[in-house]
């Protein structure tokens, strides 16, 4: 059993500053950093993870193309599974299991911070010779420390890469059910032949629709997956909540009253859950601090309009803030998800905080190129015009006729819907034209 890795992990102080390392690398690359640190620890040729922490990336996997472009979130899954006799008990698993299209020598190590879904790391190995328990141990801790890292930074996360988080959860999403779409289409088309009673050979119809049979259930649970990533049942998030706000109100006398959203309200997208549950956090966090109620209700609800609404009321003095929401980019973070927040106190009867997040995000307005409707040739004659030229030399340039060019030039303002070659010129500056210069005969 090799021991060198004790040369570089021995001592606390550099497994402390290799832990560092890695907390310190941008999110797109902590695992890449994970990666070369662990290096002398748990030799490997490629890594991979599969989170529930994180909404933006849920599974990701460094080293050779051939080995990586293979691994999917359906087998590291099934990895999991498999490990998580050993990994329940805090230690990583080893051994051999189907990896990438074949049987691989590999380690898993399992994370699960506060209540989240946890993390499963995936070392694949090109040596099936065991690792030492107790670098095993380290990995585990490393692991541990890097998940509820990760943990904070999907919980308390700046507005822009909250914002980045939903838009980039919101393509992912489209694209696995048009992926699921299409490909159900086509196992179902391939069904239909296999199953109809003018083939003889009925045992390879059999197989054939077992094995598309497979392939469906397979493309259902890789979107199910996906959506429980990304998603987090409304009533469980307000579960965590109350557990939060308990050991805050544990030594005051303030009652404090829960209105779950019921079960039937289902999902909502992971960063608007995080958001909701930080807001209501720092609403009853104010007023416990300023207003000094005597009961507190907090209660969630999925809105008919598609939005989570958060409701935060005491029976303090009345006093907070209609901006009290901009404490630690509260009120930031809210907008950047679309969604809005009020603060609605009255002087001597207390104090009503609302959140609204919408649970989908509205379509981004594509940009619109204005000259898109404009023929090839009405653009050339247009970055021609927005030079300055007259028609005489617009039609010596493009070797056309000045009555031509006369046409081309009334078809532009029409479909620019402008009144002037001058409204057309600078209209087409604005477009980026002319974007080459020309040679222009002398008039």
């Amino acid at each position: 059993m090799d021991e060198t890795w004790r040369d570089d992990w021995a001592r606390p102080v550099d497994a402390l500053a290799r832990a560092v390392e890695v907390l310190r690398a941008p999110r797109p690359h902590v695992l890449l950093r994970l990666s070369e640190v662990v290096a002398t620890l748990v030799p490997h040729t490629a890594i991979a993870h599969l989170s529930g922490v994180c909404t933006y990336s849920p599974t990701q996997s460094y080293g050779p193309p051939e080995l990586t472009r293979d691994i999917t979130g359906l087998e590291l899954a099934a990895l999991a599974d498999l490990a998580k006799d050993t990994t329940a008990t805090g230690r990583p698993w080893q051994g051999e299991a189907e990896l990438a299209g074949r049987v691989r020598p590999a380690v898993v190590a399992s994370a699960v911070p506060g209540d989240s879904k946890g993390a499963v790391l995936v070392l694949v190995r090109a040596s099936a010779d065991p690792v030492d328990p107790d670098a095993l141990a380290v990995l585990q801790q490393l692991w541990n420390v890097v998940i509820a890292h990760s943990d904070h930074r999907a919980t308390d996360a700046a507005p822009g890469p909250t914002a980045h988080s939903r838009a980039a959860a919101n393509a992912r999403a489209r694209a696995i059910a048009e992926f699921t779409g299409t490909h159900s289409a086509a196992l179902g088309a391939i069904l239909a032949p296999l199953r109809s009673a003018d083939l003889d050979d009925a045992t390879a119809r059999r197989a054939a629709t077992e094995l598309a049979v497979t392939a469906v259930l397979d493309l259902r649970r890789g979107a199910e997956l996906d959506l429980a990533l990304s998603e987090e049942p409304a009533a469980a998030a307000f579960a965590r909540l109350a557990r939060e706000l308990r050991p805050l109100l544990r030594h005051t006398k303030v009652r404090l009253d829960l209105a779950p959203p019921p079960q039937s309200a289902g999902s909502v997208p992971g960063d608007v859950a995080h958001t909701v549950r930080d807001a209501t956090r720092v609403a009853v966090l104010l007023m416990l601090d300023q207003e000094r109620p005597t009961r507190l209700h907090v209660s969630w609800q999925v809105t008919e309009d598609g939005s989570l609404r958060a409701v935060v009321r005491g029976d303090g003095h009345g006093l907070l803030g209609a901006d009290a929401l901009a404490v630690h980019r509260t009120a930031d973070r809210i907008s950047a998800l679309g969604g809005r927040g009020t603060v609605e106190a009255v002087p001597g009867w207390g104090t009503t905080v609302t959140v609204d997040l919408p649970l989908s995000l509205p379509e981004p307005a594509l940009a619109v190129d204005p000259l898109d409707g404009l023929q090839p040739r009405e653009r050339e004659v247009l970055a021609e015009l927005a030079q300055g030229r007259r028609n005489r030399d617009i039609a010596t340039a493009l070797h056309i006729s000045e009555s031509t060019v006369k046409f081309h030039v009334a078809n532009i303002l029409t479909k620019l819907d402008v009144s002037s070659r001058g409204e057309a010129a600078a209209l087409a500056h604005r477009a980026g034209l002319p974007r080459t210069p020309r040679l222009h005969a002398a008039s």
